[in-house]
C-alpha cells in the first residue's frame, strides 16, 4: 500500500528535487504539488493524502496557517514541516499548530524517506530533544508557564495512571522509548503501550504534542 504525498513549497526547483527522490521509492506516491499554503489546503481536501511536506514560508498563506487548516479540519493527513534552521520560530509554531514534526531542508534523502514513513504510521519525526530545545527557546510564547507546577493535580492528568505520568515526564525530558525502558526497568513494547494510552487519554496526536503539553501546563520547565 503506497503512501500518498502532497509537496508544498514555493520553490519549484525544490519540489522537483523532492519529487525525483521520493518517486524512486515504490511505496511513495506524489498526488499533488502546491506553491502556496492555500493551494496545499485545497489539495489536502481534494486528495486526502497521508502526508504533506509543508514549507513554512510561502506566499498567500504560510505553512503554519495551512497546517492549522489541515489539522483543524479533522483531516487524517499528517503534516511534516520543512524548515531551514532547527531553532526556527516557524517550526515551533508549526508544532503548536499540530504538525507531526519538522525536517531541515537539507536532510539526507534516506532520512527524508524514513521520516515520511514514520509520520504516515502516526508517529512523530522530531527528536524530543530538538522539540525541547525549541520550547525552551520560545518558552515566553507558551501560556501559563509562570504558574505553579501542577504535578498530578492538573485536571487533564487525572486520567493517567502513576506509571503513565512517569512516562509522560520522561517523554517531556527528551528520552526515547529505549531510554525510558531503561529508566523504568520495563520493555520498549511496554513503554510504547504506555505512550499510546497516555496520548489517547490526553487527546494528543503524538509525542511531540506531549512535550508541548507538558510545557504548557507547567509540568516541566525550561532548564
Amino acid at each position: 500500500m503506497s503512501i500518498r504525498l502532497v509537496l508544498a513549497d514555493d520553490q519549484g526547483l525544490l519540489r522537483k528535487g523532492f519529487r525525483m527522490i521520493l518517486e524512486a521509492e515504490a511505496d511513495l506516491e506524489i498526488v499533488g504539488e502546491a506553491a502556496d499554503g492555500h493551494d496545499a489546503v485545497r489539495l489536502v481536501d481534494l486528495y486526502a493524502p497521508d502526508v504533506v511536506l509543508m514549507d513554512v514560508r510561502m506566499p498567500v498563506m504560510d505553512g503554519i496557517e495551512a497546517t492549522r487548516h489541515v489539522v483543524g479540519s479533522g483531516s487524517l493527513t499528517k503534516v511534516l514541516i520543512l524548515t531551514t534552521f532547527d531553532l526556527d520560530e516557524y517550526a515551533f509554531s508549526a508544532l503548536r499548530a499540530g504538525a507531526s514534526g519538522f525536517l531541515l531542508k537539507d536532510v539526507p534523502p534516506a532520512e527524508l524517506i524514513a521520516a515520511i514513513r514514520t509520520v504516515a504510521r502516526g508517529d512523530a519525526v522530531v527528536s524530543p530533544r530538538i522539540t525541547k530545545r525549541l520550547l525552551e527557546e520560545y518558552a515566553h510564547q507558551l501560556p501559563d508557564l509562570g504558574a505553579p507546577a501542577p504535578d498530578a493535580s492538573h485536571p487533564a492528568l487525572s486520567e493517567l495512571t502513576e506509571r503513565e505520568l512517569e512516562v509522560l515526564l520522561a517523554v517531556a525530558d527528551g528520552l526515547s522509548n529505549a531510554e525510558i525502558a531503561g529508566r523504568l526497568f520495563v520493555s520498549e513494547a511496554t513503554v510504547k503501550s504506555h505512550v499510546g494510552r497516555l496520548l489517547a487519554k490526553l487527546g494528543l496526536r503524538d509525542r511531540v504534542q506531549a512535550v508541548v503539553f507538558a510545557f504548557q501546563i507547567g509540568l516541566v520547565r525550561p532548564s
